[in-house]
């Protein structure tokens, strides 16, 4: 070997060594700049806009999963993958017709007040019944109840309760409905729909801003309108009233679908079955789930059926051959009359329900 070439090799191999040591204290002075430079910003953004304004995750979040409020289904809740919809954020729940949107409304103010939140009903359709509320389990004595005489007077009453901090759910029933002052003034103006869409923005950029210091949940409901779609041969096109602001402010969007009717044992219509889809979820990014419901006339949406197939897959009850099933000591037949003792047993379903939502949410959340 020739030792000249050794040389030149040794050479090179200490210069290189010194080199990598040159460029790592340079690297080590630039982030100790920057990590200074940080600060210094960070402290005078403290000085100037307040301790709030501080960059920091876990300023913001104390928690790390979005603290939540039950649908009144434990199927959707699983389905949004955050164990109901998530406080702080808009909503949107929309649909057709009879599909289901009032009566999961009031199943979620139901679930809030469950929880020692009091809440807040905006009757923009005027449709609200008291007795079907009360059906529901909704405590009407303390739901706050309000039918404003314009979409103006209903985002500034949205904006005051989300404010206040006390509300921790306010639903509007609904988007469609919204009457824009101008159009009460003066009924021959045109393009009313532009005007409803610029007042849609407005509102929701100020009701957005305080929502993650008050948590309240702000559930709107809407309904799908079709316009011709020219096109592709002038097919009907499904769009959601209110313009685009909705679908880009809600964090969460529930698509509801009437699939059937439920007949009951005297092939009596007692209720409708419906599908929910999530088409959008920001709290999560497990994809789009869609879940079949059941509504029943004068009762709302059973959670029995959830909670028999939920707790049979997590092993709290247990099949039997034959289609029976154990809950505890007790035997039952069939499906229906599992359902039915649920269903007249207050503290068993809710002892179900609070394991399951341990077992299916918490412990999920703790793997994370």
């Amino acid at each position: 070997m020739n030792p000249n070439k050794a040389e030149y090799c040794s050479f090179s191999s200490a210069e290189f060594l010194a080199e990598c040591q040159d460029e790592k204290l340079l690297d080590d002075e630039k982030l100790t700049e920057q990590n200074f430079a940080l600060n210094s910003a960070l402290s005078q953004i403290a000085i100037e806009f307040g301790k709030d304004s501080m960059l920091s995750m876990q300023r913001f979040y104390g928690s790390r999963y979005a603290p939540t409020v039950p649908t009144g289904s434990l199927k959707l809740d699983h389905a949004l993958g955050i164990g109901g919809l998530p406080k702080g954020r808009i909503v949107e729940i929309y649909g057709k017709e009879a599909s289901g949107k009032t009566t999961l409304g009031l199943h979620i103010i139901k679930e809030a007040q469950k929880l020692g939140g009091y809440c807040a009903y905006l009757n923009v359709e005027n449709a609200l019944d008291q007795s079907f509320a009360e059906s529901i389990g909704v405590d009407t004595d303390n739901l706050l109840v309000v039918r404003p005489n314009s979409a103006e007077n209903l985002f500034s009453i949205t904006d005051t309760l989300s404010r206040s901090g006390s509300i921790a759910v306010i639903v509007v029933d609904s988007v469609a409905a919204l009457l824009p002052k101008c159009e009460l003034d003066d009924p021959t103006i045109g393009n009313c729909i532009e005007v409803q869409s610029h007042l849609m923005i407005q509102a929701l950029r100020k009701i957005q801003f305080s929502l993650p210091e008050s948590q309240t949940l702000v559930v709107f409901i809407n309904q799908i309108r079709s316009r011709p779609h020219r096109d592709f041969g002038f097919t009907a096109e499904e769009i959601t009233s209110g313009g685009f602001a909705l679908k880009f402010y809600a964090a969460v969007r529930v698509r509801l679908s009437r699939t059937g009717l439920l007949i009951n044992d005297d092939n009596e219509v007692d209720g409708i079955s419906f599908s929910a889809e999530i088409m959008k979820n920001k709290l999560t990014s497990a994809p789009k789930k869609k879940v079949e419901l059941e509504l029943r006339f004068g009762r709302g949406i059973p959670c029995e059926a959830d909670v028999l197939e939920m707790a049979c897959k997590h092993g709290l009850i247990d099949r039997v051959g034959n289609g029976s099933y154990r809950i505890g000591g007790e035997y039952f037949q069939n499906k229906q009359e599992t359902e039915n003792y649920l269903a007249e047993n207050d503290e068993v379903r809710d002892n179900l329900i609070k394991e399951l939502r341990t077992q299916m949410f918490e412990a999920e959340f703790l793997c994370r």
